[in-house]
């Protein structure tokens, strides 16, 4: 399973100010995952982040050669990207686009299925599995075991009922 150097990361939804801030959406747990990456790609054009904050879940953002207010709107609606090894994710976690279409098995080596959504619930994500039947495998330490992004393989413990 080949990892894109790229993530999408958000869309530039429209402009703030008059000095060339940019708004935009981000698509990245946070905002501050995207503040922090230091620089966006923009239509193949790699932008250094000179200032970043983020509002109410948007991120307004100064790049590098956009300044003024015409310059920002000529990105409206255009994708930022970022690095993936400028993203510093917490330990043990991963990229849920990462592992969607993973072979999902379980630690005797048994197919459970592949991994198609996973879902957000307030407490912790869901992975939705389908096999011969369909399961939500809470995505918490007690059911998954091991991730495997290189391999494309995610090793899991269930238990009756699942």
């Amino acid at each position: 399973m080949e990892l894109s150097k790229l993530i999408d990361a958000g869309k530039i939804v429209n402009t703030h100010g008059v000095r060339g801030e940019v708004k935009i959406e981000v698509w990245l747990d946070s905002a501050e995952l995207l503040r922090t990456s230091g620089r966006v790609i923009i239509d193949g054009k790699e932008h250094r982040l000179l200032s970043a904050r983020e509002q109410k879940g948007w991120l307004l953002a100064k790049l590098e050669g956009v300044d003024d207010v015409n310059a920002a709107m000529a990105l409206k609606e255009h994708t930022v990207q970022v690095y993936r090894s400028d993203l510093k994710l917490p330990a043990g976690t991963v990229f849920v686009r990462d592992i969607l279409g993973a072979k999902v098995v379980t630690e005797e080596g048994e197919t459970v299925g592949t991994l198609v959504d996973a879902l957000e619930y307030p407490a912790h994500m869901v992975y939705v599995v389908r096999g011969e039947t369909e399961h939500l495998i809470p995505a918490v330490p007690t059911f998954i075991r091991a991730i495997d992004t290189q391999n494309g393989t995610v090793t899991v413990h269930l238990i009756e009922g699942m």
